[in-house]
């Protein structure tokens, strides 16, 4: 063993000590590792920054930004909605339901796209039924992985194997080939899975600072717009359509309060709709749907023209929360007297009230201690406000987005695009992601702001941090090493025993190098020691391949795992929990299936 193959496997060692005893962040301990390789001269600098570039850490980012244009569309709602309503308020069935759900995704699409995609939808769920999203995650994560056992498409390491069996003249595998493997793989790894739930930390990953003045449902006030499909509507059937975005409590028409227990009512321009509904909704709200603000459209251009009084350019319109502050001057009086928008230049759109409910206008509404209003206006305008009546009122951001609705369908075209583009190999999984990201942005899906933002750096640090040890690994030889030792041992073992051992050498090698990686090193020495010892080569290079895709031991063996890691609120221990006897069942159950399937 020469100078640079002991450097090496210092480094890995410490690595590995710092990812399992967390005495430094993940990220702290990726940096370390890079910067280890290159002034030891394991690695070249190029080499040991490769990660930052490299195909896994570039499909991370996209499919962070991708994810946040599903959710920023809306599109995640109407799924973890159709999920929610399968799934119900317990923990085992709502793990059934997620778990069934990403797995089938994922045997066509690429895991960590659909972890990222049912991620946001997942904690939502967690929220609203009161489930510990730590109890839901992992096996949401795991179950992605296990999906792509389902087809030759699912994961690239199967295309890598498929091409490595034909290049040694054994029969291809079929599309379909290993779908008799994957679904036992996944049936029985769900048992387990949900009989080991309990082994699992009780937690939600919920930052409680930012749930401190969160809001479920607020008050506010929507007109009916010209040109709006509403208009001409019966009542009926508006509340049908938007049953899971409002609750329409009023209706007034002209000045006059109609009642809204008259189904038969049609809805006309310039309607008025008093309604509860959630902050989300309230921020989403879009001419282009037909609906909009009442106050916004009534003061808005007021408002704008304001603001630009003594600016070249209005800034664009910001939405805060302001809270009533005790002994405020403003207790007792109505919204339509203290006048918002001649006194302080804001209008207000919504507004929410502790253990009671409001059924009139927003402007006949009068304030009590500890109201929280909903506050429209320009940043200079805010400023002002927050610096004259910061003893009348205390201002905190919206820790909510806008829902682009409208841009629903390009979303869905942009995602499905990508995922086609990626499954068919028309371009690199990392290039077609990478496309779709800056497409979401393009067409205005969301912002540039909400990219950056979408973008866990933690994340995609530790994973440019852990590449350059598989390159080490090759580069130094170990791993050809390692490989070639552990064919001369296995030479007169039982065939299942066999399988067994490269399943557990591609399980182990994956935790390090990437799974096409593994695939790629050890398959070709699987299929020549199972020629020489009358074995199936496809049974050993399935071995291989599920081993380097399916093996559950650290977070760092699978990207998706390191997407929940935060959310989750989970130690580097909880993975192995489960990870190692849901790994140990894989291995028996895949070493003795593939040896019945293409023995």
């Amino acid at each position: 063993m020469d100078y640079n193959q002991i450097l090496f496997l210092i480094i890995l060692a410490l690595a590995l000590y710092f990812f399992v005893s967390e005495k430094l962040g993940v990220d702290m301990t990726a940096l370390l590792i890079i910067l280890s390789l290159a002034v030891t001269g394991v690695l070249d600098p190029k080499e040991a920054f490769a990660g930052f570039s490299s195909e896994p850490a570039l499909i991370v980012v996209a499919v962070f930004v991708l994810s946040a244009g599903l959710s920023a569309t809306g599109l995640t709602d109407a799924i973890g909605n159709a999920v929610g309503r399968v799934a119900g308020k317990n923990q085992w069935t709502a793990n059934i339901v997620i778990m069934t759900t990403v797995a089938a995704l994922s045997a066509f699409t690429h895991h960590l796209m659909v972890t990222a995609m049912m991620l946001p939808i997942v904690m939502r769920l967690c929220r609203e039924q009161n489930l510990p999203s730590s109890r839901l995650l992992i096996p949401m994560a795991t179950a992605a992985s296990l999906g792509t056992t389902l087809t030759l498409i699912g994961a690239p390491a199967f295309l890598l194997a498929n091409s490595v069996l034909k290049r040694s003249g054994e029969p291809a595998l079929r599309l379909f080939s290993v779908t008799p493997l994957g679904a036992v793989l996944v049936g029985v790894s769900f048992v387990l899975i949900l009989l080991l739930l309990w082994v699992l930390p009780k937690t939600s990953g919920r930052d409680q600072q930012d749930e401190k003045f969160r809001i479920d449902e607020l008050f506010t006030e929507l007109v009916v717009t010209p040109g709006s499909r509403w208009a001409g509507m019966e009542l009926s059937q508006f509340q049908k359509e938007t049953a899971k975005r409002f609750e329409i409590v009023g209706l007034k028409r002209n000045g006059t309060r109609i009642s809204t227990l008259e189904a038969r009512v049609q809805l006309e321009v310039h309607d008025v709709l008093l309604v509860k509904t959630s902050p989300d909704e309230l921020l989403s709200v879009d001419e282009k749907m037909g609906l909009a603000l009442r106050t916004v459209r009534k003061y808005g251009e007021e408002i704008a023209a304001a603001a630009e009084d003594g600016h070249s350019k209005a800034a664009e319109p910001m939405i805060v929360q302001a809270l009533i502050a005790p002994q405020s001057s403003l207790v007792g009086k109505s919204i339509g007297e203290i006048d918002f928008v001649r006194t302080m230049g804001v209008i207000v759109i919504g507004l929410w009230r502790r253990g009671g409910w409001m059924y009139h206008e927003l402007s006949q509404v009068r304030l009590r201690e500890g109201d929280l209003i909903i506050l429209w206006g320009h940043e200079p305008q805010l400023d002002e406000l927050n610096a004259k009546y910061s003893h009348l009122l205390m201002l905190f951001p919206m820790n909510v987005r806008p829902k682009k609705r409208v841009k629903a369908k390009t979303a869905a075209l942009i995602m499905g695009a990508s995922v086609l583009v990626a499954a068919t190999e028309t371009l690199p999984p990392h290039i077609a992601f990478m496309i779709g990201a800056v497409a979401m942005v393009l067409s205005k899906c969301i912002s540039v702001r909400q990219a950056y933002d979408s973008i866990e750096v933690k994340i995609f640090v530790m994973i440019a941090g852990v590449i350059p040890l598989g390159i080490a690994m090759e580069k130094t030889g170990l791993a050809t090493l390692f490989a070639e030792n552990l064919a001369r041992v296995i030479a007169h073992w039982e065939p299942w025993a066999i399988m067994m051992t490269f399943f557990v050498a591609a399980g182990l090698l994956t935790q390090i190098l990437s799974d096409a990686a593994t695939t790629v090193l050890i398959a070709p020495i699987a299929i020549a020691f199972a020629k020489t010892a009358g074995v199936s080569p496809t049974a050993a290079v399935v071995c291989v391949t599920v081993g380097a895709v399916a093996s559950f031991l650290t977070p760092i063996g699978h990207h998706g795992n390191l997407l929940i890691l935060g959310p989750g609120n989970y130690r580097f221990v909880d993975f192995l929990k489960i990870g190692f006897p849901l790994t140990a069942l894989i291995a028996v159950v895949t070493s003795f299936m593939s040896l019945r399937l293409w023995g």
